[in-house]
């Protein structure tokens, strides 16, 4: 098997990855769903070295060997890709994410145009999260983007691997990849407050340390975007609270209630007539959720979020019914993905 053939197919089938397990074939995820292809031919042992280690120079064979685990970035016939190698039964395996070699536009995405203003912004956190495989970075690059072409800043990109490339248009960006370029978040974080910059983008708040350096970059006159793997708002501002030790918690509540700017809570819902599209719960800063975050009371947000849509908020139970009204996704996708799907059930498309 030729790995290049295969991470070229995917991208002809518009799939959103590739999946290479020993003892299966080739699987593909496409509009959300697993698909095989050549499901007459398995991957053995050594086809998935072989396709493996083709991808690797000397030193990120050596660090996948003795780590068991490696992200990289990935170029193919100008075709561009997020590689994840693994182990499993001690079987080398392998998933590959495709990344659209255009960088979409925020109309393309129907992000709201809240989400203008928070760009905007000379400084504050922006939070984009949702679970795996949503969206996260492509709305995410949309967003640098938008500031890319719309104001003269200084923007740097902490990622892992680089996914999408931007080229310098009205902004100039340093774009620094975990491994070859930084050695982690947060190291580069802190480095970063030397490099002058004016918008950083941190791909992923994965620690205590990244934490609490991004909360204090935003507190110190940056804007800052970055991203988590939580649900929605509320278990958001939880998660980053709950990372702290006890005695640091109302520190980060104070702290968070002064510096975030909003959090994009996305995922991806089946489309009627196939394909996917994003249904978001949007939470801004306003001074009732400042003061709800300040006291703890996480509870009280949801509320908040569904009684504020004049200042640009939505809960995902009001935008998923919006899908659903406009017919473009059915019932039971609507009421698979609501915190209160009965809701559904007296209401009646015209």
């Amino acid at each position: 098997m030729n790995i290049e053939e295969l991470l070229k197919r995917a991208t002809e089938k518009k799939a959103s990855d590739l999946h290479l397990i020993v003892g299966l074939s080739p699987v593909l995820r496409i509009d959300g769903d697993l698909t095989f292809i050549e499901k007459e031919k398995q991957i053995t042992k050594k086809d998935m070295e072989q396709m493996a280690l083709s991808l690797l120079n000397p030193l990120q064979k050596e660090k996948f060997l003795k780590e068991r685990e490696l992200d990289i970035g990935l170029e193919v016939d100008g075709s561009r890709y997020r590689v994840n190698l693994h182990f499993e039964k001690d079987n080398m395996g392998l998933v590959a994410r495709v990344i659209e070699n255009k960088i979409p536009t925020i109309e393309e995405l129907g992000l709201p145009k809240i989400v203008y203003k928070l760009l905007d912004l000379k400084q504050g956190l922006i939070l984009l999260t949702g679970p795996t495989g949503c969206g996260k970075s492509t709305s995410l690059a949309a967003m640098i983007e938008y500031i890319n072409n719309n104001r003269f800043s200084n923007i740097i990109t902490l990622e892992d691997p680089i996914e999408y490339l931007f080229t310098p248009n009205n902004s100039i960006i340093m774009q620094r990849q975990l491994g070859s370029d930084i050695l982690s978040f947060a190291s580069g974080l802190k480095h970063a407050l030397r490099q002058d910059p004016n918008v950083i983008m941190v791909g992923e708040m994965r620690d205590l340390e990244t934490i609490a350096t991004t909360i204090t970059l935003a507190e110190t006159g940056h804007l800052v975007l970055a991203t988590l793997h939580t649900y929605n708002a509320s278990q958001t501002i939880d998660r980053i609270i709950d990372i702290f030790p006890p005695h640091q918690q109302n520190q980060v509540r104070m702290q968070l209630s002064m510096t975030l700017a909003g959090v994009i809570s996305q995922r991806l819902l089946s489309k009627i007539d196939g394909g996917r599209v994003a249904s978001r719960e949007i939470m801004i800063n306003t001074p009732a959720v400042s003061n709800l975050i300040r006291e703890g009371k996480t509870t009280q947000l949801k509320t908040v979020i569904e009684t504020s849509s004049k200042e640009g908020m939505v809960s995902i139970d009001q935008d998923i019914k919006r899908l659903f009204k406009e017919k473009l996704i059915s019932k039971e996708t609507a009421q698979l993905y609501m915190d209160n799907p009965e809701i559904l059930d007296k209401f009646r498309i015209i």
